[in-house]
């Protein structure tokens, strides 16, 4: 199946088609950036349903490239909750059981946080974890970022009305109370959303369709996602798919919606 076209709202009738769908979009866009000046692939990834997603789909999608492609890639976490690895909460302990035991990305090139860390350090850690890996970058700038929404329009951990969305200097922010559980967290924050160069939203089920359609606005506290945005959509309401708020060149306007 043919990954969309960049700037425009796609919505699949299941989440089976969907995956496909995303896929092939990450594949499409590491063999860009792989041919490119900087020869390498950074890639962030989100938790919730886009682990098993992920994980049926991109093995597949990928391993046309070979083993020598994704050895240049470089894989991030959107957001972590601070858990063991173990736990069934672990984001980087999902995609390390479902996904990465078949994705051969060097371990080297998987940047986690140390969730033996108290939440302060754990997100300092992770951020200089970050600016080692994209050096000569002021701040991080990755090729994909693939975010979920909530159903109260959150993304990464930055929740509505929360503090942290007011966060301009950190790449990445400590969260002791977040309203889901678990309550700390590590994540990237509104700059290094607004400075990749593409970003992904998901959201499937009915679940997350009232909140879109309410159109959560996130910049009326002045955020604007700045990248290149590509939505993919598998709402089903009623029997029918619904839309995603606007979307525009160079921006978005709604929730910065992730699971």
């Amino acid at each position: 199946m043919a990954a969309p076209a960049p700037g425009l709202i796609s919505v699949f009738s299941s989440p089976q088609e969907l995956g496909a769908s995303l896929a092939q979009l990450v594949a499409q866009r590491a063999a860009s950036c792989l041919a490119g000046a900087r020869a390498r692939f950074a890639l962030g990834l989100s938790g919730g349903s886009l682990v098993s997603m992920l994980a049926r789909e991109l093995p597949a999608a990928a391993a046309p490239a070979g083993p020598a492609s994704l050895a240049r890639w470089t894989l991030g976490f959107c957001d972590e909750r601070l858990v063991p690895f173990e736990h069934a909460e672990s984001t980087y302990g999902l995609y390390r059981t479902h996904l990465l035991s078949r994705l051969p990305i060097p371990d080297g090139q998987v940047i986690t946080i140390n969730p033996q860390l108290p939440v302060q350090e754990a997100a300092e850690d992770y951020a200089q974890k970050l600016r080692q890996a994209f050096q000569g970058d002021s701040i991080p700038v990755f090729d994909l970022l693939i975010l979920g929404v909530g159903p109260d329009g959150h993304t990464c951990s930055l929740f509505p009305d929360h503090p942290l969305l007011q966060e301009r200097e950190k790449i990445v922010a400590p969260i002791s109370d977040s309203p889901k559980p678990p309550p700390q967290r590590v994540t990237l924050t509104l700059p290094v959303l607004n400075a990749a160069r593409t970003v992904i939203f998901v959201a499937t089920g009915e679940g997350k369709a009232a909140v879109l359609k309410q159109g959560r606005a996130c910049d009326r506290q002045g955020v604007t996602c700045r990248a290149e945005v590509v939505t993919l959509q598998s709402l089903q309401e009623g029997g029918c798919a619904t839309s995603f708020p606007t979307v525009t060149d160079g921006g978005w306007e709604g929730p910065v919606p992730a699971d």
